[in-house]
């Protein structure tokens, strides 16, 4: 695996050339329910509407929806990549505001499970990805397998998404308790979703934050408050998000706020903060 992974290398750094500052976001959240899909896509299309390149890559390998939530139609996905059937730019398809979005598969067990030579060609599409983009954003699967992690860690910034339920507190927690204590990641950007008031996303911080600081030694910040919406529901129901169809409403506000937060964040002046370790790292266990 290892040799195959340097086999790589000279793609990588064609890669790189390309692509030397792209934003890598992991949004993930422990529990299923969260809403962490409708944040992934609301906030990418809020950069693209900003003038950011954004590609979004649906990490729930086995029960991908971003192309369902969009009502977008596709015909090839990440699987036909893998299988040597087409390249990556091929499968890619385009949804508001310009966005792009990797389409995973549905019902599928064994793209949950990639072998060594699909970890490979993982690498190999990245590294032969021709589009530019500025952000990457990382839709993870719900839960803290195997790929969630890996995902989460391979990233620059990892969004935890959290709702006001006890369950999704305790997930969340398990969550970076596992990422910070056998992967590394000390540092986490905390979105409270489907809050009813300012004060009740901090409270729920605040709830999470008196866990973690009693036994993990790690940071955190409340880096987005979005308000439960009834827009949303109605937004999902007809197959588009909600900062495309009601973008005066509460959420969609709270999500071109974090947008624009993201976009201010920096890019590190290191290894880590190019794409193509990103994909080393996503790999190479």
């Amino acid at each position: 695996m290892i040799n195959t992974v340097l086999d790589q290398a000279s793609g990588l750094r064609k890669m790189n050339k390309n692509n030397n500052d792209v934003k890598v976001i992991a949004v993930t959240g422990g529990k299923g329910g969260v809403g962490k899909t409708n944040v992934s896509l609301n906030t990418a299309i809020a950069l693209g509407q900003q003038g950011k390149r954004v590609l979004v890559l649906d990490a729930d390998l086995g029960l991908a929806n971003c192309d369902v939530m969009l009502g977008l139609r596709v015909e090839r996905n990440l699987s036909h990549v893998l299988s040597g059937e087409c390249e990556l730019d091929e499968i890619l398809v385009e949804g508001p505001a310009g966005i792009k979005i990797v389409p995973a598969t549905s019902g599928s067990q064994s793209m949950v499970e990639l072998s060594p030579a699909e970890h490979a060609g993982l690498i190999r599409a990245f590294s032969e990805l021709n589009t530019d983009f500025d952000i990457l954003v990382v839709d993870t699967a719900a839960g803290i397998s195997d790929m969630v992690l890996s995902f989460s860690r391979a990233a620059q910034d990892v969004l935890v998404v959290v709702c006001d339920e006890p369950t999704s507190i305790t997930d969340a927690y398990a969550l970076i308790k596992v990422l910070s204590r056998e992967h590394g990641v000390y540092k986490f950007k905390i979105v409270a979703n489907m809050v009813r008031s300012l004060r009740e996303g901090q409270e729920l911080f605040a709830k999470l934050s008196k866990v973690t600081d009693r036994f993990l030694d790690i940071s955190m910040e409340l880096v987005a408050t979005v308000p439960y919406d009834e827009n949303m529901r109605k937004a999902t129901r007809r197959q588009k998000v909600i900062v495309e169809l009601f973008p005066g409403s509460p959420a969609s506000l709270a999500f071109r706020a974090l947008a624009t937060r993201i976009i201010k964040w920096p890019i590190p002046n290191q290894p880590s903060g190019h794409l193509e370790f990103f994909i080393e790292k996503l790999v190479s266990r």
